[in-house]
């Protein structure tokens, strides 16, 4: 018998495919592993059946979700941290827990490596490979697509066909999709032209906004130290709070992001996002930083988001620099409780009010009506002491100028 190696396995035709190339080209046994971060049943059914059928010698499929949005998905929109300014990291977040839910399986089946379907070009290889790296350095990891001969989609389907493996697959595949509970992504096929328009039939989650219903919908959003906690006054889990907020959001065609990012391996790829729930919580939560943070500190944090966007786009969830980010975060968050009323209409969100306990701001010097707190003459000391450096320098211009002789 051969070593067990654990496959990060999703059913489709690349990791059908890897089960009996396991078994022919490292003798090994399968065991696959599915994780539920809310891509739906539609792609969970008969998962277990399908990996046996391959040749795996079982599959176990966890439910992760609520671990997802609390420890991966809370703590990212937290800090605010957001890639290529516009993408809001679902794919990025969800690989992590996978491969740490992976590990955890290895581990309880006493396997000795680890295997994943990812392609040499892309970034998932490196997010699920620094995952193992940091909880399972003792396992061997084994990436079929940097080793096998295959090119495409036809040789796998040509393979699975030859080994009497049914597989439900075409040669072309127009889009390339990864679906979870925070988003849904498309690559491929037109979009791989940056000029091109994605077609109105690509999106999943999100109406058109053209198609939108015609009447807008308020929402109030409430939450405690920076995370989400209810919708309309009323409490949610994580996995309902976000769930709802997908129905509702896409419904108003809310969440749609056209991308040009550039991958960790260094080429430029063109990414179709819809967040349609997330959307809507980045920018309540970004209100009431607003109402509550300082300005210094929300200057350093919007600095600290793009690093905290860069690690997670890159899969350094597992590192001494995320733990440090998240204690600053966390420190920020202690004051972030409150509810933001936001609107949705026609693919836009539309900030109504925001209040908090922890409020900085205050209508009794913010007034321009009469007030007897602030005394405005005091402004003019102020203005020049703010102003010293820049009349010093004007001075000095002024006297050396004069000192130049003309032509």
């Amino acid at each position: 018998m051969g070593q067990l190696v654990v496959l990060a396995y999703s059913g489709g035709l690349d990791t059908s495919a890897i089960v009996p190339w396991l078994k022919e080209h490292h003798h090994a046994r399968v065991l696959c592993y599915a994780a539920d971060v809310g891509q739906g049943d539609g792609e969970l059914a008969g998962l277990e059946e399908k990996a046996v059928r391959s040749g795996a010698v079982g599959c176990v499929v966890e439910d992760l979700r609520e671990r997802f949005v609390t420890d991966f998905v809370f703590p990212t929109l937290k800090a605010g941290a957001v890639y290529a300014r516009t993408y809001l990291l679902g794919t990025s977040m969800a690989r992590p827990v996978i491969a740490a839910g992976q590990v955890a399986a290895a581990r309880d089946a006493g396997a000795a490596a680890l295997a994943h379907g990812c392609t040499g070009k892309g970034n998932d290889q490196v997010r699920f490979e620094l995952t193992y790296a940091a909880l399972a350095p003792d396992l061997e990891v084994i990436a079929p697509w940097r080793e096998w001969s295959f090119r495409g989609r036809e040789d796998l389907i040509a393979y699975l066909k030859a080994k009497n493996i049914p597989v439900q697959a075409s040669a072309e595949k127009p889009y390339s999709r990864d679906r979870n509970l925070w988003h849904l992504s498309h690559e491929g096929g037109i979009l791989e032209d940056p000029a091109a328009e994605p077609p109105k039939d690509l999106f999943l989650l999100t109406r058109d906004p053209a198609d939108a219903p015609d009447s807008p919908e308020e929402l109030a959003l409430g939450f405690e130290e920076g995370t989400p906690v209810s919708v309309d006054s009323v409490p949610l889990g994580p996995v309902e709070l976000v769930a709802q907020l997908n129905e509702v959001a896409g419904l108003h065609g809310v969440g749609r992001a056209d991308v040009v990012e550039d991958r960790l391996v260094g080429m430029k790829s063109r990414g179709v996002y819809e967040t349609p729930g997330g959307t809507v919580l980045r920018a309540a939560h970004r209100e009431l930083e607003q109402l509550v943070l300082d300005r210094r500190s929300l200057s350093l944090k919007d600095l600290l988001a793009a690093k905290y966007a860069d690690l997670v786009y890159e899969g350094r969830w597992w590192s001494t620099e995320r733990e440090a980010l998240d204690a600053f975060v966390n420190q920020t968050q202690r004051r972030v409780t409150g509810t933001v009323r936001l609107r949705l209409y026609k693919g836009t969100v539309t900030i109504l009010g925001r209040e908090s306990p922890f409020s900085l701001y205050s209508e009794a010097h913010a007034t321009f009506g009469a007030d007897d707190i602030y005394r405005q003459a005091d402004a003019a000391g102020f203005i020049r002491l703010f102003g010293l450096p820049i009349r010093i320098g004007a001075q000095v211009k002024a006297r050396t100028d004069a000192e130049v002789p003309a032509d």
